[in-house]
């Protein structure tokens, strides 16, 4: 990340922090996870944690790590290898009053739980005219760059900002990851909060040769160790511009960023942080200032959400473009294993995008 990025960063978390409670703590994602459910827990008994592996062993990537014995195996217990289950369960504790947190293991295996998330727990507050609800944060780990192959590195954001009554969640940093949560938690309508695990233990540049970064010294390392929110449906100017405006999400950010950073661009790139609901106002915005946009998402081009920003921003700025909207995406193949980085939405096609973009 750039220098700019970075003190734009900092900005934003200096003045949302104010909300915040307890002393400042380093984490990486993985930690801030796991911070917030332990303060959502301890303020709220109807919140319980559940999922394959995510009691007695704290989960895959040790994002529950220690709930358990801290909260017990009536409020942190592990499922069976059932997704359909576990979703569906959710969905009754939520009717009666609980605040479930489900996790996914991977995104990958969040198909065979798509009936009663689009079925049962998106439309349940609207079938029963309110009289019921489903509060329901399913955690899940998506996205590629770590050698997971097509089994473990899908983004599949696009099939739920598609339906109606369900909510999509991506934080790009460990201290956007407490806060949307919590807030996820707290809302009475189905969440889905997916979490870009890439980036679990440090931003990612995009050059996967080079000597890997952690948390450590980045700004948004820094989380609150007690409660505080970030609202839902509320974007976030990570680099202010002028030449050109880059929307993305989860890993992507920091990959534009450290792209932009090297090209000497002066692009305005904006963290979208909620797929649904979208903060159109801040795109539009930025849209209408620099006259170009471009959409960057490590999901499959054909009806990705890149598709949907680009539709919104054709219909919004259509007067104010200087150039067609680019997108750079992931391909309309399975995510291979051997060429991963072909796939992956790198510093040369996000590079070669910008060039194109610009060259008008």
């Amino acid at each position: 990340m750039g220098a700019q990025g970075v003190m734009r960063v900092a900005e934003v978390i200096e003045s949302e922090a104010g909300a915040g409670t307890g002393d400042i703590a380093r984490m990486n994602m993985i930690q801030a996870i796991n911070s917030a459910l332990d303060v959502m827990m301890a303020r709220d008994d109807a919140i319980v944690v559940m999922g394959e592996d995510v009691g007695y062993f704290g989960g895959v990537f040790r994002a529950t790590a220690g709930l358990q014995k801290k909260y017990g195996k009536t409020r942190v217990f592990d499922t069976p290898i059932t997704e359909c289950g576990i979703i569906g369960v959710a969905v009754g504790m939520g009717a009666y009053g609980l605040r479930p947190v489900p996790e996914i293991q991977f995104a990958d295996y969040i198909y065979p739980a798509l009936d009663q998330l689009v079925s049962e727990a998106a439309r349940l507050r609207y079938r029963s005219d309110g009289e019921f609800i489903a509060p329901l944060t399913v955690r899940s780990p998506f996205g590629g760059g770590i050698f997971g192959g097509q089994t473990h590195s899908q983004s599949p954001e696009g099939i739920f900002t598609h339906v109606s009554g369900l909510k999509t969640v991506i934080p790009s940093t460990p201290y956007d990851a407490k806060g949307l949560l919590i807030a996820a938690i707290e809302d009475n309508d189905p969440v889905i909060f997916f979490e870009p695990k890439r980036i679990y233990n440090g931003p990612f540049n995009g050059h996967w040769d080079r000597p890997a970064e952690n948390w450590s010294k980045h700004p948004a390392g820094a989380v609150p160790t007690g409660y505080y929110r970030i609202p839902l449906g509320k974007a976030n100017v990570v680099r202010e511009g002028e030449a050109v405006t880059i929307l993305a999400y989860g890993t992507m950010v920091h990959v534009c960023l450290n792209v932009v950073a090297e090209a000497g661009v002066d692009a305005e790139v904006i963290d979208l942080r909620t797929l649904v609901p979208l903060d159109i106002e801040t795109i539009e915005e930025s849209v209408r200032k620099t006259g170009r946009c471009l959409i960057v998402h490590e999901a499959t081009r054909t009806s990705g959400f890149g598709a949907e920003l680009s539709a919104l921003v054709q219909e919004r700025c259509f007067y104010h473009l200087e150039a067609p909207i680019e997108r750079v995406t992931g391909f309309d193949t399975p995510y291979p294993h051997s060429l991963e980085w072909a796939y992956f939405p790198g510093p040369v096609r996000i590079g070669q995008a910008l060039k194109k973009i610009l060259k008008d």
